[in-house]
C-alpha cells in the first residue's frame, strides 16, 4: 500500500511512518515542522519507500503517486501549541480536512482523520462513549483546537454522506511515549524533565483532575488495525484506565528516583475534570485494547527522555 500522512514529523505522525513503513508500505509523509521535528524521520530518509514533503497542509497537495490511503495528523495538538498558533489550527482542521479529502476523493483513497477526545469537551458523562455529544464552549482559549477537530469531524461526514467517500474517524485520547517535546506542555513529557532536572513538579488545579493515558505503540496498533478494517464511522483510542494527575506526578518522580516535591498553579480555563474512554466500539470492531501498563510505559518514556538530555548535554 501506499499511505500519506499529513503531519508525519510529529510526535504520532512519525511513530505511524514507522510502523507503516516496518509492515512493508510505502509511505509519504507531509509536515511544515510548525510543531513537527526534522529529529522525527531523519532516520527515514534514505528509505526508497519513504518520500518527505515539506509543505503547509492549507495548500493544495500535488502528488502523481497513486495513494491508497490518507491519514490526516496535522494539527498542533497541545495547549501549548494551539494556544501559540491559533489560527493555523483552525486553518489545519478547516482547510486542510478539506484538502486531505479532496486528495483521497481524487486519488480514490481511504480517509482516516485524526480527532480528539477534546471534541467531548468537560465530559458530564464518564466513560465519554462516541455517540456522546460533548460539552464544550465554543469561544473559550481551548475552542481554537476543540471546534477545529470538530468541524474536521463534520467535513468528514459530509463527504461520506454526499459522496460516498470511504472515511475514518479516530478520537484519540491522551497518548504519550518517546519523541514527545520537554517543552509541549503536556502532563507527561512535563512532569518527566522536571523530576529529571531535580525541579518541583508542577501540578495544576488540585491535581485532583483524572486523565487516561494510553502508550504509543498500542495506539499506533489501534490507529493500523481501523485503518485497514472494513469499518467506517467513530472510534475512541485509549487506554480506560484513569489516573488522577496528582497520583500520575508522584508516580513518575518515583521512578525517576526523586521525591516528589509538588508546586501547584492555577487551573487554565476550561480544562478538563476527567477524561476516560469507552472503548467498548474498538473492543468489538477491532479486537483491540491497550497493552502496555502506565508503570511499563512511563520507564520506556523516562528512558528516552533520559537519552535526550544526555545526548543534549554531550
Amino acid at each position: 500500500m501506499r499511505v500519506l500522512i499529513t503531519g508525519g514529523a510529529g510526535f504520532i505522525g512519525s511513530h505511524l511512518c514507522d510502523y507503516l513503513l516496518a509492515k512493508g508500505n510505502s509511505v509519504i509523509c507531509l509536515d511544515n515542522f510548525i510543531t513537527g521535528n526534522t529529529a522525527n524521520i531523519q532516520h527515514l530518509i534514505d528509505n526508497d519507500q519513504f518520500r518527505f514533503i515539506e509543505q503547509d497542509i492549507t495548500e493544495p497537495i500535488e502528488v502523481i503517486e497513486s495513494i491508497d490511503y490518507v491519514l490526516h495528523f496535522a494539527s498542533p495538538a497541545s495547549p501549548v501549541d494551539y494556544l501559540k498558533f491559533p489560527i493555523e489550527t483552525l486553518k489545519a482542521g478547516a482547510l486542510g480536512t478539506i484538502e486531505t479529502l479532496d486528495l483521497a476523493r481524487n486519488k480514490g483513497a481511504a480517509f482516516l482523520l485524526a480527532s480528539t477526545s477534546e471534541v467531548y469537551g468537560d465530559p458530564t458523562v464518564s466513560p465519554q462513549p462516541e455517540d456522546y455529544w460533548g460539552n464544550v464552549n465554543p469561544v473559550g482559549p481551548r475552542s481554537v483546537y476543540d471546534e477545529a477537530k470538530r468541524f474536521a469531524e463534520a467535513l468528514t461526514m459530509a463527504y461520506h454522506r454526499k459522496y460516498g467517500l470511504n472515511t475514518r474517524i479516530i478520537r484519540i485520547f491522551n497518548t504519550y511515549g518517546p519523541r514527545m517535546r520537554k517543552d509541549d506542555g503536556r502532563a507527561i513529557p512535563n512532569f518527566i524533565h522536571e523530576a529529571l532536572m531535580g525541579q518541583a513538579l508542577t501540578v495544576y488545579g488540585d491535581g485532583l483532575q483524572t486523565r487516561s493515558f494510553c502508550y504509543i505503540q498500542d495506539l499506533i496498533d489501534g490507529i493500523y488495525r481501523f485503518m485497514i478494517s472494513p469499518e467506517n464511522g467513530i472510534v475512541n483510542l485509549g487506554n480506560p484506565e484513569e489516573v488522577t494527575i496528582l497520583d500520575l506526578a508522584k508516580q513518575i518522580a518515583g521512578i525517576v528516583g526523586v521525591i516528589a516535591v509538588i508546586e501547584h498553579q492555577e487551573l487554565p480555563e476550561d480544562d478538563p475534570k476527567l477524561r476516560r474512554p469507552d472503548i467498548s466500539r474498538a473492543r468489538r470492531l477491532l479486537q483491540w485494547s491497550p497493552e502496555v501498563s502506565l508503570n511499563e510505559g512511563l520507564k520506556q518514556t523516562i528512558n528516552w527522555f533520559r537519552d535526550s538530555l544526555k545526548q543534549t548535554r554531550d
